[in-house]
């Protein structure tokens, strides 16, 4: 849940330094809602991966000391 809220955080951060409501000419509160679903989304999706990654890599060393 931590690693969730890490990249999520990390995400929002991120996004928000695009200024992606420029591009769009959106209003503000549909552009501020967007953000925060895409930073979810995002970080959502990262932190996925990277606790995919650790639980191979411990998986891994699990299996080699089968041999």
């Amino acid at each position: 849940m931590i690693c969730h809220l890490f990249f999520i955080s990390i995400a929002f951060w991120w996004i928000q330094d695009l200024h992606i409501e420029r591009y769009l000419r959106m209003h503000e509160p549909q552009a501020k809602v967007m953000i925060v679903m895409l930073s979810v989304v995002v970080g959502f999706i990262c932190s996925s991966f990277f606790i995919d990654i650790i639980n191979s890599i411990l998986g891994l060393s699990t299996f080699t000391k089968l041999f």
